[in-house]
């Protein structure tokens, strides 16, 4: 019987076979999604994909990018929007 611990889905179960030819069940922590844009959907270059406890650990700097909608947009819909509000003098 598995621990309580293990009983929910947010752990995830890994079959190993052991050298006596047996199958038992490792439980591993899963990894959170990786971030994406919020125009084109395409996953997020330079935002890490760590857990909790890493990504608190880490300095600001280190969890998204240091650019205008970093970790919202990619740089493809980031120069798209800087071109239109620079045609727009600004105003949006």
């Amino acid at each position: 019987m598995p621990a309580g611990k293990h009983k929910s889905r947010s752990m995830r179960r890994i079959f190993v076979r052991t050298p006596g030819s047996k199958t038992v069940i490792h439980y591993k922590a899963r990894k959170p999604a990786k971030a994406h844009c919020t125009g084109c959907y395409r996953v997020l270059a330079g935002v890490p994909n760590a857990g909790v406890a890493t990504m608190r650990s880490l300095p600001k700097s280190q969890k998204r990018p240091e650019r205008p909608y970093g970790g919202m947009y990619c740089t493809v819909c980031t120069r798209r929007i800087l071109q239109v509000k620079a045609r727009a003098g600004g105003v949006q």
